[in-house]
């Protein structure tokens, strides 16, 4: 199916419901067909979870003063770990 502008315009609802039945949709400006609705894909992989829990916990002493001095300094520039 191709329509022009003004006509997908009023008729978005309509031609929104043949691409989901699998039409193809085409919209055309002035004649020159310009884009195409296709219907989005479902998701490639499903997620699963607990997909984290292989990594490596956090040290008791991850947010101690000395490791965020440490990060502070790297980030500024002023001392190469």
């Amino acid at each position: 199916m191709q329509c022009n502008m003004l006509e997908a315009k009023n008729q978005l609802s309509k031609l929104v419901q043949a691409a989901l039945a699998g039409e193809d949709v085409v919209i055309a400006n002035k004649g020159v067909p310009v884009v195409r609705l296709v219907k989005v894909g479902a998701q490639n992989f499903a997620r699963k979870p607990g997909a984290w829990s292989g990594l490596p916990k956090a040290k008791a002493d991850w947010d101690s003063p000395a490791t965020n001095a440490t990060i502070a300094d790297a980030l500024s520039g002023d001392k190469l770990l």
